[in-house]
C-alpha cells in the first residue's frame, strides 16, 4: 500500500514537471513571437493585416463551398432515383423548391424538357445555367492567392527599407562597430522577408485546397447534367417507339 502511494506521488510529480515545461515552452514562444514581431518594423503591421483578411475570406469562402457541397449531394441523391423513373414532374417541383445550384441547373433543363426534342437544346440551355453559377463559386477566391502574393511583396520591401536604413547607419557609425551594427541592422530586416513568407506560403495553400473544392463542385454539377441528359434522352426514344 505504502509502495502505491509512492509511486502515485512520483507520477504526479512527474505530470507536473510536464505542465511546468509546457507552459514554459508556450510563454518563450509568446514572447519570442513579441520579440520578432515587435523587431520587424513598420512593415509587420500591414503584412498582418494582409493576413487577417486573406484568413477571412478564405474562411468564408471554405464554409460557403462545403456547405454547396453537402446540399448539392443531399438534393442529388434524392433527386436521381425521381429521374431515373422518368417522373419529370415530380423533379421540377424538387428542383423548383431548391435554391441548390444543382437544382439551379436541372430545374433549367426539366424546363425546357417538355418543350424541345433536340438533346443539344436542353444541354444548351443547362449550360447557361451553369454560366452563371460558376462565377459565384469561384468568387473572391482569387484574393486568397492575392493576399499571399501581397504578404510576401510586403516582406521584401520592409527587408530592402531595412538595408537602406541599416547601410545609412553603419556609414554614421564609429569603424568598430560598423561589422556588428550592421549583422544586427541586417537581422532585424530579415525578419519582415521571414514574416511574409510565414503568411503567404498558409495562404497560397489554402488558395489551392478551395480551388480543389471549386474544381470538385462545378465537376459534379457537370456528371449530374450528363446523367440527367441521358435519362431524359432515353425516355424520349422510348416515347417514339412507343
Amino acid at each position: 500500500m505504502c509502495l502505491e502511494v509512492t509511486t502515485l506521488a512520483h507520477a504526479l510529480e512527474f505530470i507536473d514537471a510536464l505542465l511546468f515545461i509546457k507552459e514554459g515552452l508556450e510563454m518563450n514562444f509568446f514572447y519570442s513571437f513579441i520579440g520578432f514581431f515587435s523587431s520587424g518594423g513598420m512593415f509587420m503591421i500591414p503584412i498582418l493585416v494582409v493576413f487577417a483578411v486573406g484568413v477571412a475570406i478564405a474562411v468564408e469562402r471554405y464554409v460557403t463551398l462545403t456547405t454547396v457541397t453537402n446540399k448539392n449531394q443531399a438534393v442529388w441523391d434524392q433527386l436521381q432515383p425521381v429521374l431515373a423513373k422518368g417522373d419529370f414532374d415530380q423533379a421540377r417541383k424538387m428542383t423548383g423548391n431548391d435554391e441548390s445550384t444543382i437544382s439551379q441547373v436541372l430545374n433549367m433543363g426539366l424546363s425546357v424538357q417538355g418543350t424541345v426534342r433536340r438533346r443539344e437544346d436542353i444541354e444548351i440551355a443547362m449550360e447557361e445555367s451553369m454560366m452563371e453559377i460558376v462565377p459565384r463559386l469561384e468568387k473572391r477566391t482569387p484574393y486568397v492567392a492575392l493576399a499571399s502574393s501581397i504578404a510576401t511583396l510586403l516582406g521584401l520591401l520592409g527587408t530592402i527599407m531595412g538595408l537602406i536604413q541599416a547601410f545609412t547607419a553603419v556609414a554614421n557609425a564609429n569603424p568598430s562597430e560598423k561589422a556588428d551594427l550592421l549583422s544586427a541592422s541586417i537581422s532585424v530586416a530579415m525578419n519582415t522577408t521571414a514574416f511574409g513568407l510565414m503568411v503567404a506560403i498558409p495562404l497560397l495553400i489554402t488558395h489551392a485546397v478551395l480551388t480543389s473544392k471549386t474544381g470538385d463542385i462545378v465537376d459534379s454539377l457537370e456528371m449530374a447534367t450528363v446523367k440527367a441528359l441521358n435519362v431524359f434522352t432515353k425516355r424520349a426514344k422510348l416515347a417514339v417507339e412507343a
